[in-house]
Parts: C-alpha cells; sequence; structure tokens
C-alpha cells in the first residue's frame, strides 16, 4: 500500500509517497512561505495521489510531521494546528483541518517534526528495536522528540528542551539569543546563537576549536539533564549545527564528566553508540510521517 507524508519544516515542506517498509517513492520539496503560497502546492500534490488514479496507485492515508509548537493533543479542540511559532504567518494554523478538506476522508497522522524524525529512526535507522529514546534536532532553533515505553511523549503540549535554563560556562559573557529566556539552551546553542555570539555562521567556523568546545558544553548539559529525566536507550543528535563531526566525540565526554560515574549501564560505558548520529541520511523525518500515516490507517 501506498501512503503519502509531509515534513513540513520552517524553510521546506517535504511532501512524499511510501510504503510500509519506509521506502520514499515520489518526493518533492516546496518553500516554506506563507500558508497561502506554500499550502495550495502541498495539497496538489497530495490531491494527485488521490485522484484520477486507480485504486492500488492511490495512497491510504497521510501523516503529517510539522513543525511547532503544534497541537499534538487527539481530543483538543485545536489539534492539528501550528501554535505560537515564530513563524507569524503560520501562527495558529489549522493545518491537520486543510489537509481534511483538501483531501477528504482519508486516515491522517499528525506529530511534531523532531517526534517524525525519532519516529523513523526508530522504526528503521539506528534506533530500531529500541522503546526508549530522543532524537534532538540542533539547528535554527533546537527540538526535541522522545519516545517512552513504545510511546512518543505529548503531555500537555509536547516537550520543548530547547528552553530548559543553562548554567553558563566560565568566561562566556554572550547573553543568550532566546527573545523569552536569553540563556536557556536554545539561547546559547542554536545556529543563531553560534552565529551571533561568533560572527559567523556556524559553517564558515569549522576550524575555529574553541566554538565546538563552548558548544559542546552546553549540549553536554542537555544530553546529561534529558539523561537522567527520562533515562533513554540512545540520543540522536541532528539538524545543521551536528553537521560538524568534531562535536560527537567532545558532547560525549562532558556527558561521562557530567555524570561522573553515578549512572553505570551498558549504555554509557558504551557512549559511542548512546550518544549518535541520525542513520537515514536525511530522510528520517519524511519517513516518520510515513510511519505517522501506516500508524493513521491501522487505529
Amino acid at each position: 500500500m501506498l501512503y503519502g507524508a509531509l515534513e513540513a519544516g520552517g524553510t521546506k515542506m517535504i511532501c512524499a509517497v511510501g510504503n510500509e517498509d519506509g521506502q520514499i517513492l515520489d518526493q518533492v520539496s516546496i518553500p516554506t512561505l506563507t500558508p497561502d503560497e506554500t499550502m495550495p502546492k502541498v495539497l496538489e500534490f497530495f490531491k494527485a495521489k488521490l485522484e484520477g488514479v486507480p485504486d492500488d496507485d492511490k495512497i491510504k492515508a497521510v501523516g503529517i510531521a510539522s513543525f511547532g509548537p503544534a497541537d499534538v493533543r487527539k481530543n483538543s479542540r485545536t489539534y492539528g494546528n501550528i501554535l505560537n511559532t515564530p513563524k507569524i504567518a503560520w501562527r495558529n494554523f489549522p493545518m491537520l483541518k486543510t489537509f481534511k478538506d483538501a483531501l477528504g476522508d482519508i486516515p491522517f497522522g499528525f506529530d511534531t517534526d523532531v517526534n517524525g524524525s525519532l519516529l523513523g529512526e526508530v522504526t528503521w535507522g539506528c534506533a530500531k528495536g529500541l522503546t526508549d529514546a530522543v532524537y534532538f534536532t540542533i539547528g535554527t532553533g533546537i527540538g526535541m522528540g522522545a519516545m517512552s515505553g513504545g510511546n512518543l511523549i505529548h503531555g500537555m503540549l509536547h516537550p520543548e528542551p530547547g528552553h530548559i535554563a543553562m548554567s553558563v560556562i566560565p568566561g562566556d559573557e554572550y547573553k543568550g539569543h532566546c527573545p523569552s529566556h536569553g540563556a536557556c539552551f536554545e539561547g546559547m546553542a542554536s545556529g543563531p546563537a553560534i552565529q551571533d555570539r561568533w560572527g559567523k555562521p556556524a559553517k564558515e567556523l569549522a576550524d575555529n576549536d574553541a566554538v565546538w568546545e563552548l558548544e559542546a558544553r552546553y549540549l553536554a548539559q542537555a544530553m546529561t539533564a534529558v539523561t537522567y529525566m527520562l533515562s533513554p536507550q540512545k540520543i540522536i543528535l541532528g539538524g545543521g549545527v551536528m553537521s560538524q563531526p568534531q562535536l560527537f566525540p567532545l558532547v560525549r565526554k562532558y556527558v561521562l564528566e557530567n555524570i561522573n560515574g553515578y549512572i553505570d549501564t551498558k549504555e554509557l560505558r558504551n557512549i559511542n553508540s548512546y550518544i549518535t548520529p541520525a542513520a537515514l541520511n536525511g530522510n528520517q523525518g519524511v519517513m516518520g510521517a510515513i510511519k505517522l500515516a501506516v500508524m493513521a490507517s491501522e487505529e
């Protein structure tokens, strides 16, 4: 069977068709502009997979993994809406309702983009078979998807650990990029924070060891906290900032220093496979959206 998938990101919308094995059979990328500019093109892609095609070629469900904050509570009157996003044109946009109005009576799955990426990795990637894992994206913002006991974590909304408080590293005089909190995790370690602090984007600072030493210490604070709080079996780090491979050994080193032997597990003894990059070559988000569609069709 075929399934539709949307990875709705802050800069681009990836629309795809795939099968229950996670294979991506068709895919297009559409810039994320305003809803009026972007959504007609997105919906046109999916309508073409439903209208005027043989039954065997029709998509059976659609999974949406969206940037947020987003309302993922199924019993909420605003379920499926994008909420108070920094992208002002998209605030309170009814993403799921827009799809339902356009595509009709087929099943839909809806979750955050980071939960989608985690779901992709748990189903087909580096966390396959695990029941407890987290996925961080470290980029323009910082987000986290989390699974506990085999279930994606939602709660009163969904986790937002990008805004946990940081202990400022001695000697770092930067006040933080976050307009709400200043020196929170996102404010100190996101891509814009790196550029603001050092005067250049991260990709132009690859050879500056001081940049990545400081970045790793902030990343390690958050990874230590999530290790204590959620006890995941694996931590996956993705996003543009994590394309700097020198970060991984530094983060692992400082996490172990922070824990200081307090927790002793086989996972932490094999730290190189505990804190890892994503394994699905950038497709984890759209593959997770395929899995959301499969799950919706089975409910």
